[in-house]
């Protein structure tokens, strides 16, 4: 008789990664293989509470219905042209994300580094062809501690040198200031400036919100000095915040907003620039393109999403469980935190020191049944899906005080 085959533990699971995957992360040590809403499931059945979101790109929460519904309908008639033919859900995408945002164009890609290189390229093409910059001359301010990918271009102006180191050499054209300081920013635009590049939250440096007037005053600087206005919001559109995106809190409207992560509902990986006509209208045939960007499950899959955030449900949601949010992390400061940083359902949390690191916190929560990703020190980020209810985001911030003691 024939030995019945052996579950494989996640320990199992986890050892027989290390010899055939690149070692590029550090994740947590729990295997997941099942998930439902703001829950996941690991390969022995434990079930844990889901606070990171994929980084935000499973906004919607895990097999949303309505995205699992679009994705399977589109499964079954059309997957993939590339763009060498038209399909049938490429221009009711555009048109409803164009719409979302104020825009008037979309250029589709797949992931966000590819839409912050994207939109890279298109800024210079406009820089020569519109605002009259002399070939090859373009320069694009960016942030200190951005998060804009892991591209060469894009951590070649980083400041995270673990991002850079042995990377380089690097793409020249970038100056970096630091963040939430317009005189700094005035300083390093002049006439050579295709665009200003920012995130209006800043994700991966912990969550860090810039001064009220700030993203106003680099849209007025950005207009009077001629040049475009980028805002990536990868990470902080689509309903994360308590708005549509994060820029609308000042009520500024960028040239240029960069998409990803929730426009593919934690399905697929789809991302977009979206801009006026007389910006993206500097592409023609044949110069920048992407056989996957624009699929046809892609594009049925992100009019869902859009769909979702029309009715504003899910904005709504984040402000009001932001309030929530806040309030639990007001209680614990001088308690295990020392500070935290918070807009929607979005957080970023100082632990004290003394009481552990935050992959140590994370390792913590994880023995609790609670899923966050640490970041620089002592601080982890809090992103639940928007589907999270009160009781279940009280749950973890109960969590995170018991193991702060």
């Amino acid at each position: 008789m024939t030995a019945p085959a052996r579950t494989r533990t996640s320990a199992d699971l986890i050892r027989a990664e290390e010899p055939v995957l690149a070692h590029n992360y550090h994740p947590l040590p729990v295997v997941v293989a099942r998930a439902e809403g703001v829950w996941v499931e690991d390969v022995e059945g434990r079930r844990y509470l889901d606070m990171l979101a994929g980084y935000s790109a499973l906004n919607f929460g895990h097999r949303h219905p309505a995205l699992i519904e679009a994705a399977h309908r589109q499964l079954d008639r059309l997957t993939l042209t590339s763009r060498a033919f038209h399909h049938d859900r490429l221009a009711g995408f555009a048109a409803r994300l164009a719409g979302l945002t104020g825009q008037d164009m979309v250029l589709p890609m797949n992931t966000g580094a590819e839409a912050v290189e994207s939109g890279i390229k298109v800024a210079r093409k406009w820089a020569y062809e519109v605002k009259g910059v002399p070939a090859d001359r373009a320069t694009i301010v960016v942030a200190a501690e951005n998060f804009h990918g892991r591209t060469t271009t894009i951590v070649g102006f980083s400041t995270d040198e673990s991002a850079r180191s042995g990377f380089g050499p690097f793409t020249p054209g970038f100056r970096i200031v630091p963040y939430n300081d317009l005189a700094a920013l005035e300083a390093a635009v002049d006439e050579t400036t295709a665009a200003v590049l920012i995130e209006p939250i800043q994700g991966e440096a912990g969550v860090v919100i810039p001064d009220d007037g700030y993203l106003t005053g680099v849209r007025e600087l950005t207009r009077s000095a001629g040049c475009l206005f980028v805002a990536d919001e990868i990470q902080s559109g689509l309903g994360r915040t308590g708005r549509t995106l994060a820029v609308e809190h000042e009520s500024v409207v960028p040239d240029v907003v960069l998409l990803g992560k929730a426009l593919g509902g934690g399905i697929v990986p789809a991302s977009a620039v979206v801009a006026g006509r007389e910006v993206l209208g500097v592409l023609r045939p044949g110069e920048h393109g992407s056989t996957f960007g624009g699929n046809p499950l892609a594009a049925a899959v992100g009019t869902a999403v859009v769909e979702l955030l029309e009715t504003g449900e899910f904005q709504r949601r984040a402000a009001d469980l932001g309030a929530v949010l806040r309030d639990g992390l007001t209680a614990l400061v001088g308690r295990g935190v020392v500070g935290f940083r918070s807009r929607g359902l979005w957080a970023g949390v100082d632990i004290d020191p003394a009481i552990g690191t935050g992959r140590e916190v994370g390792e913590r929560l994880m023995r609790e049944g609670v899923l966050v990703k640490d970041t620089h020190g002592s601080t982890i980020r809090l992103a639940p899906p928007l589907t999270i209810t009160a009781d279940e985001l009280r749950s973890a911030l109960g969590a995170l005080e018991k193991v702060l003691v």
